[in-house]
């Protein structure tokens, strides 16, 4: 399984975007790579760079963590559901933006919000001690059918979250 991050969503889910950034974007991904280190799963981390004239996107290798800059004038966002639409279903992805997880859901890829996988990472404290998955049925919309039965998109959803858990 592969791992698409909007990596502006994930550093703004538990830091915000004001300071450094190339010491935030560092720091994710330090802390990708400890994750990579415990799960094995391949991490492709995308930064936006649509308003810098740089010239042609950039990939970068970093400790095992691909890094991938979009190009002048194209947002981070339109390189993630390119890359979840060549992968299809064989990848997860992390965006906080609700158009980017509804696109690549219809490729059948698994879309996670930045929070919820930052929490999984950061491994921060839940409030009350609760875990990801009980916040999630406090959110879940169900709409006609069986009421105590989720969808399958949301079915599909815990189960790779079961899978990102450390």
């Amino acid at each position: 399984m592969e791992i698409i991050v909007d990596g502006y969503n994930l550093i703004a889910a538990d830091q915000g975007l004001g300071g450094d950034l190339e010491r935030k974007r560092s720091w994710l991904i330090q802390q990708l790579v400890t994750y990579q280190r415990q799960k094995g799963f391949e991490i492709v981390v995308v930064f936006d760079a649509w308003n810098a004239p740089t010239g042609d996107r950039a990939w970068e290798t970093r400790h095992g963590i691909k890094v991938l800059y979009s190009q002048y004038g194209e947002k981070a966002d339109d390189v993630v559901v390119r890359l979840a639409r060549a992968r299809g279903a064989s990848c997860v992805v992390v965006s906080s933006d609700r158009e980017v997880r509804g696109a690549v859901e219809r490729f059948g890829s698994v879309a996670i919000h930045a929070s919820e996988f930052a929490e999984i990472v950061y491994s921060l404290p839940r409030p009350g001690g609760r875990d990801a998955l009980e916040l999630a049925d406090e959110r879940a919309i169900h709409k006609g059918g069986n009421p105590h039965r989720l969808s399958k998109t949301e079915r599909k959803r815990r189960e790779i979250l079961k899978k990102l858990r450390v």
